[in-house]
């Protein structure tokens, strides 16, 4: 616990890794896609790409695509507004795959996937040719042989065990019954119990009692290099210093020389506005996560005070998004902490804050909130997140407006990434949370006025 917590210290220290800025490019290196998990985005491979980039692999040779539609169908072989088949999303990273072989030239790449992300690149590499163009793969908390695999439970998800299409992937390849593809080398890395997608009780699929018959061990796939990294959460399989430094050793056969980003004299950031969808069959059903454009969408960037989030002075960068929902470039200082603005119909007026980005990053995507009618009682509203991992609240240190305990995240185990404050007041104040040596700042917005603070967790 001290050694992660002394790791997450150092990526704060920017100004001290400034000198370490500058690293030889290393240009021989193969072209990587990073393909993110069920709902995420591009965005929760920042900080990986910081630590290749430190470590001296090329910033053009990386690449994370947002796949639209990240939300797997609850049945896989059933149409479903909103979200994506496996078939659908191994069309999307083949696409992406040889987008990058044409734009660099290089013969292979390399691939690298997060949760859901790795039930897309397996299918991929043994069904869509990906065998003939791909030369390793990485899965952190890759759900290999399914969440659950109960006869009964949504047996048609791709996240069940007894799915068509984990049985077809997981069928052996071999006389040896390796669930791998041949002429790939395969690492696989999970948590030895914190994982809550790899777990033998079913409690953080609400059901809680049941046995899901899958171990801890469930992303662990035969023929291929299979790695425990301790303490890690589902997330942190993929986003964590220790699973980077063992990607970069799978890949390399050396040690990194840091396992955390090495600050750079400016910083130019980028990224994408996304919304929320509805399905519009049943719109009652809530929103759910996409990676479209939202068209339209205001943004204004302040620099402010990081010990406050009290606003510096006028607006940074201002912005109409566009068709594409790019945003950006806005060139910024590595030291600064930024609040980022967000309005449009239908959307609260969100207000992000973020603790200082050491290094540039073209994947700062930003989705703005809307107001729960759960919250409508609420004075100000202040959500706490982690996209990069989850709380938990007996391996961390973390402390939400002073206190230890976070609204809505269970004392025991890592499964929510996110916490609430509902606030008496609507008198603008300083909100602080704080996770193993990361600390954001940022004021509380009237919510009767339609506004939302966001204190966003970099690492």
């Amino acid at each position: 616990m001290h050694t992660r917590r002394h790791l997450i210290a150092l990526s704060l220290a920017t100004t001290m890794l400034a000198a370490c800025s500058s690293v030889p490019p290393m240009t021989d290196r193969p072209p990587i896609v990073f393909m993110h998990g069920n709902g995420d985005s591009a965005a929760l491979w920042q900080t990986t790409l910081w630590r290749f980039e430190s470590n001296g692999w090329p910033r053009d040779r990386l690449f994370a695509p947002d796949q639209p539609f990240p939300l797997a169908r609850d049945d896989d072989s059933v149409a479903q507004p909103g979200r994506s088949s496996t078939a659908e999303s191994a069309a999307f990273l083949k696409a992406e795959v040889e987008r990058v072989l044409k734009a660099t030239g290089a013969p292979k790449v390399v691939l690298v996937g997060n949760s859901r992300g790795g039930n897309t690149i397996r299918n991929y590499v043994q069904n869509g040719g990906g065998n003939q163009v791909v030369s390793h793969v990485v899965l952190g908390g890759n759900p290999a042989h399914g969440i659950w695999a109960v006869k009964g439970l949504r047996e048609g998800s791709e996240f069940s065990g007894l799915s068509p299409f984990l049985q077809r992937l997981n069928a052996p390849k071999n006389a040896a019954g390796d669930e791998v593809t041949p002429g790939v080398k395969w690492l696989t890395l999970r948590s030895d119990n914190n994982d809550k997608y790899a777990q033998p009780d079913g409690v953080w699929i609400g059901a809680k009692g049941t046995a899901t018959h899958i171990g801890f061990d469930g992303p662990a796939l035969k023929g291929a290099t299979n790695i425990v990294l301790p303490g890690v959460d589902h997330r942190e399989t993929s986003f964590s210093p220790a699973a980077f430094d063992a990607t970069w050793r799978f890949l390399t056969g050396q040690a990194p020389r840091t396992l955390q980003p090495a600050a750079e004299p400016t910083v130019t950031l980028s990224g994408r506005v996304t919304g929320l969808g509805l399905d519009p069959l049943d719109p009652s059903s809530g929103a759910f996560a996409n990676n479209l454009p939202l068209t339209g969408a205001r943004l204004a960037v302040h620099a402010v005070d990081a010990a406050t989030g009290v606003r510096r002075a006028v607006p940074a960068w201002e912005q109409t998004i566009g068709a594409d929902g790019r945003w950006g470039p806005f060139t910024g200082q590595p030291t600064a902490a930024y609040e980022f603005v967000l309005s449009a119909p239908g959307y609260a007026t969100t207000h992000i804050y973020r603790s200082p980005f050491p290094r540039s990053s073209a994947v700062v995507q930003l989705r703005p909130e809307r107001l729960a009618e759960a919250d409508r009682d609420a004075k100000a509203v202040v959500i706490f997140t982690r996209p990069r991992g989850y709380f938990d609240l007996q391996r961390d240190a973390v402390s939400f407006d002073g206190k230890r305990e976070l609204p809505g995240v269970p004392p025991l185990g890592a499964g929510v990434s996110s916490s609430k404050l509902k606030l008496a007041s609507d008198s603008p104040r300083s909100i602080a949370a704080e996770f193993n040596g990361e600390r954001v700042a940022g004021q509380s917005w009237p919510a009767a006025q339609g506004h939302v603070s966001v204190l966003e967790l970099t690492y």
